[in-house]
């Protein structure tokens, strides 16, 4: 009872002060939900079935996952527009990489570039991952990463942001 009293109470103190905190809700225009309506459909029209994504964690911090995995929530519904996740990269039409690239993932993010079929593309995602802003310079090149994701494939598109927002990441994937 002495611990919870020293550890828990101060805490529910401090909850009770502070209140709720939540961020505005942010006003989002309609043109990147019409605009990914007509990739859909002109995406069925060049490809004849969806857009198919693979994923690649080449080292980052999982703040742009975070974002990422909230582009198949129910607000932005990516998958329900015909852009889907994939597995395996043999299925994917685009690679998606995050992070600086490790020295332990330089080789699986060749392996996962030559398995994607042509043609392809890679969308290099997040500060790290572009190589720009005080994070990307932080996680340059050194004894334990590569550098950016340019350091090890083509990439196509950069998307910064620490993390870039799921609007940002749509507006990324359709430049692509």
């Amino acid at each position: 009872l002495l611990l919870w009293s020293r550890s828990v109470i101060p805490l529910l103190k401090k909850i009770l002060r502070t209140g709720v905190i939540t961020e505005p809700a942010v006003e989002v225009d309609i043109g990147p939900r019409q605009e990914i309506e007509r990739l859909n459909d002109e995406l069925l029209r060049i490809l004849g079935r969806a857009l198919t994504i693979r994923e690649v964690d080449a080292g980052s911090c999982n703040g742009c996952e975070l974002e990422i995995h909230a582009l198949n929530n129910a607000y932005y519904n990516l998958e329900g527009r015909g852009i889907k996740f994939v597995a395996s990269p043999r299925h994917a039409d685009m690679l998606l990489v995050t992070g600086p690239v490790t020295k332990n993932m330089e080789n699986a993010l060749r392996i996962a570039y030559d398995c994607t079929p042509d043609p392809k593309l890679v969308v290099a995602v997040g500060d790290c991952g572009c190589g720009c802003g005080e994070v990307g310079q932080l996680f340059g090149e050194n004894y334990a990463t590569c550098g950016p994701v340019d350091n090890v494939v083509a990439v196509d598109v950069r998307v910064p942001g620490c993390p870039p927002t799921p609007l940002a990441l749509i507006q990324g994937i359709l430049a692509a």
